[in-house]
């Protein structure tokens, strides 16, 4: 038997270390060439790593949540035949640091304590203490040992109402895993309790992949920006009558229009008479770098977190082409599918929360940029015409801006152009 082992790969441009978001084997686990075994985050860039060998897990280097150097030995495979790449137990002393190689055994598999298929093993074979029964269809986990599994595997248990400590899990450390819960479902298993009871429990979740950078990118945006936000009441219903006529006679080609197509335009528009809006503040030069190139991000709820995708040069794009590049952005992020320069360099963002949008929201500015104008929900209000109430469509925008670089009225006449185009829906469309 030989030994392949594989190091954190280089996911290029200058990054030097990535963190562990997935592990889609455990130990011993028989795999093919091309299966994949991990994934790794950079940013906002998740990257697969396949088999290049066929062969059995070994060992493996890392536990979710852990940033590994690039270079660094992530995991081992056992291969039949040929020369092992990496050094034999009694030989981990000798293995040289230029090689990769963790010298004094760090390449030695853990004991057997440690293992995670024994604990896998224990999670499916053996019942709970009878003396502390926790619910009758039997705890695979002894009462307090805290459950493994992803936010979306977590997600999905609280949507079905299961409990998951009565999850046996079958990945990495016990980590409960969709077809740990399939298998759940198909047992006819419930996992929560009829009935009220105290609860005494704490769950401790750890912040990795995506959501580590959520949180990082929005701290350092409160941390150091002074938000100012600015609230404005929009009638749309002539814009809604606008979108409505033009979805009715569009092309079979051409993408159904939301409302965000036309709000772009209007930013757009806006912009071209307030350019310091279309910017982003460099805080250790103290430098406003203010763009021509007019980038709007559309920040997306995904399953795992929000991305913001970014619809580049608005400024040239008609509201056809805004609506189309707005839905394929949006297809691809909720895919997983949307590359590095398609999720970032935005020089301005708009964020909604569709029907949940709220009457009023207060954005947090996406770093660096100055401006985010936010979106929220739209509904039938009766509005005083002069002599009578008269239903109309309305619509808050709800808006931050950087104080820093943007004084209040400054940001008022932005959003107060912003609301006359999308009142007279027409003046998008004229030229000048």
């Amino acid at each position: 038997m030989a030994e392949h082992t594989i190091k954190m790969p280089d996911v290029g441009e200058g990054v030097a270390e990535a963190e562990l978001v997935e592990w889609h084997v455990k130990i011993g686990d028989p795999v093919r060439e091309d299966t994949v075994l991990a994934a790794v985050m950079t940013d906002k860039a998740t990257v697969e790593i396949p088999s290049p060998v066929e062969g059995e897990i070994a060992w493996l280097g890392a536990e979710i949540g852990d940033v590994v150097a690039v270079g660094s030995p992530l995991i081992r495979i056992k291969t039949a035949g040929g020369a092992s790449d990496a050094p034999m137990d009694d030989e981990a002393g000798e293995a040289p640091v230029a090689d990769g190689m963790a010298q004094e055994g760090e390449g030695v598999p853990p004991p057997p304590a440690k293992e995670t298929p024994k604990v896998a093993a224990k999670a499916e074979v053996k019942p709970p203490e009878k003396s502390k029964p926790i619910f009758s269809s039997g705890a695979p986990r002894a009462e307090g040992e805290k459950p493994l599994a992803s936010p979306a595997v977590r997600l999905r248990a609280k949507e079905a109402g299961i409990d998951l400590r009565q999850v046996a899990g079958s990945g990495p450390a016990g980590r409960i895993t969709h077809e740990d819960v399939d298998g759940f479902l198909s047992a006819g298993r419930q996992g929560s309790v009829k009935g009220l009871s105290r609860r005494t429990d704490v769950e401790d979740i750890k912040i990795v992949g995506l959501r580590r950078k959520i949180a990082e990118k929005m701290a350092l945006s409160k941390r150091s920006i002074p938000h100012i936000t600015y609230v404005e009441e929009i009638d749309v219903t002539a814009l809604e009558e606008t979108r409505a006529a033009m979805n009715a006679s569009k092309k079979p080609d051409q993408p159904k229009l939301t409302l965000l197509p036309f709000l772009m335009r209007a930013m757009a528009r806006a912009i071209a008479d307030q350019p310091e809006l279309n910017a982003v503040f460099d805080d250790e030069a103290g430098i406003v770098h203010r763009h021509g190139g007019i980038h709007i991000g559309i920040a997306a709820q995904t399953a795992n977190g929000l991305v913001v995708p970014v619809v580049r040069h608005v400024e040239a794009r008609d509201i056809w082409d805004c609506g189309a590049e707005v839905a394929r952005l949006a297809d691809a992020a909720k895919a997983g599918t949307a590359g590095r320069d398609e999720l970032s360099g935005s020089t301005i963002t708009i964020t909604s929360l569709g029907a949940m949008g709220g009457v009023v929201t207060t954005p947090v500015i996406n770093h660096p940029e100055v401006a985010i104008v936010g979106v929220n929900k739209m509904m039938i209000r009766p509005v005083w015409d002069g002599s009578q109430f008269i239903p109309r469509k309305m619509m808050n925008l709800s808006s931050s801006f950087d104080h820093r670089v943007i004084d209040g009225w400054d940001a008022a006449r932005f959003i107060q152009r912003i609301k006359v185009l999308m009142e007279t829906p027409a003046l998008i469309f004229v030229e000048g």
